[in-house]
């Protein structure tokens, strides 16, 4: 589809304020010192500037703690409900790095069988207007992946914020729906300033280690160096756009009630290969951070058939690792 148009910034504010009537909108906005995706209402209390929020969208789509289904047994008799997400949901403001990230998370909850309700549903029922980068942040290095600042790849309406208003670039019929359910009146020409973003010279990208360097870096003593430094808080994975392991259990909720629910999970965590009889192939620090690259850049790209890393270039895990962990750096050593 790829058609692009023109809004000004009332038009922009007029055309959101419509959706929260049609939907739950959610958008960059401030908590308490904190820019996250959250909810927003008709006043529009959103962050238009900003570089992106500390936590991707990822958990709109794959909740952090989510209920699966109840289970109520009574005598004999057993009988599971299941808690499917209603509603429709329109995301504003979300960056192509990671609206390039539910890419990857399709490839595990969508093109697997069966495939995921849970996701399935909140994808289907989510629209997504993009906002291009107007500059790379400091640590972002999305051109090294094959994402750009301004990729309209992944997202259902981009918008490129230009000197008079916004170009509005529709991307897939999803997009033309929600542009059109609104009556919103777009201008079918361009700003000469729109070219700013094609010839725009972005940071040069980082050169990615290939999958040879991979195996042959798999038995480095590198990765017991960098472990001295690792706290296993897991907080590179929470904040990821693409990591998606998870946990399930059930919760007794009363005498003959109990709850089925799912829970992020993350490889960097001492427990997480654990088995029954205490068994953990993966006890040192060392070789669970091996498996963390690994997995982003070479296990999980292999078994779904991606033709880019599991890595969207955020730099979020880079600006929030408490010990310094950078993994521009480790792609760089691992690539000599």
């Amino acid at each position: 589809m790829n058609q692009s148009s023109f809004i000004t910034h009332d038009q922009l504010v007029g055309w959101l304020e419509a959706l929260t009537g049609e939907a739950t909108l959610i958008a960059p906005r401030w908590e308490q010192g904190v820019l996250l995706y959250r909810p927003v209402t008709r006043d529009l209390d959103l962050a238009w500037e900003f570089t992106r929020p500390v936590l991707s969208a990822k958990e709109f789509f794959f909740s952090p703690t989510e209920r699966l289904l109840t289970i109520e047994k009574t005598g004999q008799q057993i009988k599971l409900t299941e808690t499917l997400p209603e509603g429709r949901q329109v995301i504003f403001g979300i960056r192509p790095c990671e609206a390039r990230g539910l890419r990857h998370l399709d490839a595990l909850f969508l093109e697997e069988e069966p495939r995921d309700p849970y996701y399935a549903r909140r994808r289907e029922k989510t629209t997504l207007i993009g906002l291009a980068c107007k500059e790379m942040g400091a640590t972002c290095f999305c051109t090294s992946l094959g994402g750009a600042p301004d990729d309209p790849s992944d997202v259902d309406v981009l918008l490129t914020e230009v000197d008079d208003g916004y170009v509005v670039q529709v991307v897939t019929e999803k997009g033309m729906i929600l542009i059109t359910s609104c009556d919103l009146r777009i201008a079918n020409f361009e700003p000469a300033s729109t070219s700013q973003s094609a010839t725009r010279d972005w940071p040069q990208p980082i050169p990615l280690p290939s999958k040879d360097n991979w195996l042959a870096r798999f038995n480095d003593e590198y990765w017991e160096r960098m472990s001295e430094r690792c706290l296993s808080c897991r907080l590179c994975t929470y904040i990821c756009p693409t990591c998606r392991c998870f946990d399930v259990r059930d919760e007794a909720l009363g005498d003959s009630q109990y709850e089925r629910i799912r829970c992020w999970d993350s490889c960097a965590g001492v427990a997480y290969r654990r088995i029954a009889g205490g068994h953990n192939p993966r006890a040192a620090k060392g070789e669970r951070l091996r498996n963390r690259f690994l997995c982003k850049f070479y296990y999980y790209p292999q078994q779904y058939g991606l033709d880019s890393p599991a890595c969207t270039g955020c730099g979020r895990c880079i600006d929030l690792c408490p010990v310094n962990i950078d993994i521009t750096e480790v792609l760089s050593y691992i690539g000599t």
